[in-house]
């Protein structure tokens, strides 16, 4: 009897441990929150990020990395499942990056939302959904810096193919032959700074204070010279005019107009003896005027002429 009652208790500790064991997996498997997988299709390297890393929602943990595997429809393709909370607002326009922790360089997926579709992310067929993946700053920087190494590397060429010795030669002449040019601009500007002395200014000033004078006084001589022009037009025709009337009352009358005209054209003639003896005088008159008259006794810079040689001999 005392047999059969141990394997009872045994038995029912045996079955009381299962259903504990039992209760503790439905307790803990009852406490898991509601996920969605997700498929973020890239092609680019993903180098530092492994499974069971993390996914952030806008800086948030939200979840994990399932696997990472190629995509079998395209090898180009690399495919990242993801697991999230069913809370997590993904929509179509929600874009997904790698992004990096620290110096460590361990990476893990950012969702970021981009605003343009708020319709939430459904898969088709079955399938998860896929959200693109966009170019880290890491890439950004990588891809700059790469174009920038290569256009720096063609710089570096074509300056070497520029400076070449022929070309390198061509630059020493020239750079010889502006040396040469500022030398003799120095001189040139030396000859420039000579000539424009105070000296030559004031000397420059006066000259063209006397031509102005010159001009000033010339116009009487010409006013003159057009006085008399007009003076024998008036007798050219006043003796066509003369010669041309009919003897009306004859000699007697003509007498007195041929008078008259010869009278006139005497001083005319004395008019212009005199504008040619001033020419043949003076003729720079023309460009500075008339001379100014000697002065006379009593006068500034009055001088008395010396007497004749022979009057001192006689004494």
């Amino acid at each position: 009897m005392e047999n059969r009652s141990h394997a009872l208790l045994a038995g029912l500790f045996t079955l009381l441990l299962g259903l504990a064991a039992l209760a503790s997996v439905w307790w803990f498997g009852g406490q898991r929150e509601a996920t969605r997988d997700y498929v973020v299709v890239t092609r680019q390297n993903v180098t530092g990020l492994s499974p069971q890393a993390q996914v952030r929602y806008r800086g948030i943990g939200v979840g994990k990395v399932q696997s990472i595997q190629l995509d079998p429809d395209d090898v180009r393709n690399i495919l990242i499942r993801i697991r999230v909370g069913a809370e997590v607002p993904v929509t179509r326009g929600t874009t997904a990056k790698l992004g990096y922790q620290g110096v460590t360089g361990i990476a893990h997926v950012l969702l970021e939302e981009g605003g343009s579709d708020a319709t939430p992310l459904s898969g088709s067929d079955g399938q998860a959904p896929r959200i693109a993946m966009q170019q880290s700053l890491i890439e950004e920087l990588s891809e700059v810096g790469g174009a920038t190494m290569r256009q720096a590397r063609d710089l570096l060429a074509n300056a070497n193919q520029l400076l070449n010795a022929e070309n390198r030669q061509r630059v020493a002449q020239t750079l010889s032959n502006l040396e040469a040019s500022t030398g003799r601009a120095d001189a040139s500007l030396a000859r420039l700074q000579q000539l424009l002395s105070p000296e030559n200014v004031r000397l420059l000033n006066a000259t063209l204070a006397r031509t102005e004078q010159a001009a000033g006084q010339a116009g009487p001589f010409f006013a003159e010279a057009r006085e008399l022009v007009a003076r024998l037009k008036s007798v050219s025709e006043k003796l066509d005019a003369t010669l041309g009337d009919s003897p009306v009352g004859g000699a007697g009358a003509l007498v007195p107009r041929l008078n008259e005209l010869s009278a006139e054209l005497s001083a005319s003639s004395r008019q212009f003896n005199r504008v040619l003896q001033r020419l043949e005088d003076a003729p720079q008159s023309l460009i500075f005027g008339n001379p100014q008259p000697a002065p006379g006794p009593g006068e500034a810079g009055f001088a008395a002429p010396a007497a004749p040689a022979n009057t001192r001999g006689n004494q």
